[in-house]
């Protein structure tokens, strides 16, 4: 699973109570033996991992497209909002995308009126 924080996209699988899957593109990071995702707070990912922590990761384009050889991950997630562990996540993602993750943030920010505020989502094994 590890491998998939070097894709420069991967699909994020969340699952709604019904069961059915919804799959989002992320910018995704290694961190330890996890891999983290940053996203704005109310999105509707949160709200399904509130019920089912089960995720799916594959890696995708940034459309998110996924080559048909590629194989997916079952994993779990857990979301934090602390805000050491968002600076945290914010540094390693722009470590990793570089002035791409500034510029998004830049335009977030002009748009939103502000910076939004976020959650990390934290993907494990088990």
């Amino acid at each position: 699973m590890l491998t998939l924080g070097d894709a420069p996209f991967i699909r994020l699988t969340t699952f709604r109570r019904s069961g059915e899957p919804v799959g989002t593109t992320v910018w995704v990071a290694r961190d330890g033996d996890s891999l983290v995702v940053f996203t704005p707070v109310g999105a509707g990912k949160l709200k399904r991992l509130r019920h089912t922590k089960r995720v799916q990761l594959v890696p995708s384009s940034r459309r998110g497209v996924v080559a048909d050889d590629a194989q997916s991950v079952e994993a779990m997630a857990e979301i934090d909002s602390s805000e050491s562990t968002l600076r945290h996540v914010s540094a390693l993602l722009n470590k990793k995308y570089g002035v791409e993750y500034k510029l998004v943030m830049l335009v977030e920010k002009v748009f939103s009126r502000g910076s939004r505020e976020r959650d990390v989502i934290r993907i494990t094994t088990g």
